[in-house]
């Protein structure tokens, strides 16, 4: 039987500011380990802490520009853009211009703070 989802669940983000996060799918919303889909706000001038996940992360961005560092450099991922970042590599994410942006990302496991791995 399909498992029906109603609304998405706040998740408390991490950074130098408020981000929105909704998870639709995942393990705080669904209960659900191999995957996890959240709709993601994050304002102009926001930045996490570095990360080496367990996890891949697929991101699709509908709204503004996502930097994502890496080890090589960083990547700018505009609206209409996606971007693979693969378990085991350091990456950090952050919104450089003042528009923010608005993304989905999707977890494959479903994220996990158990699995993120963030910079001391």
């Amino acid at each position: 039987m399909p498992t029906f989802i109603a609304q998405p669940m706040q998740i408390q983000s991490t950074g130098n500011k408020p981000k929105l996060i909704d998870e639709y799918i995942g393990r705080v919303n669904s209960q659900t380990e191999c995957a996890s889909v959240a709709h993601m706000r994050s304002p102009g001038g926001w930045i996490e802490p570095g990360q080496t996940p367990e996890f891949d992360e697929f991101t699709v961005v509908l709204k503004g520009t996502l930097r994502l560092e890496h080890k090589a450099g960083s990547l700018d991922v505009s609206a209409g853009q996606a971007v693979i970042a693969h378990a085991g590599e350091w990456i950090r994410y952050s919104t450089p211009h003042e528009e923010g942006a608005e993304y989905i990302a999707v977890c494959v496991p479903a994220f996990s703070m158990k699995t993120l791995h963030r910079d001391e």
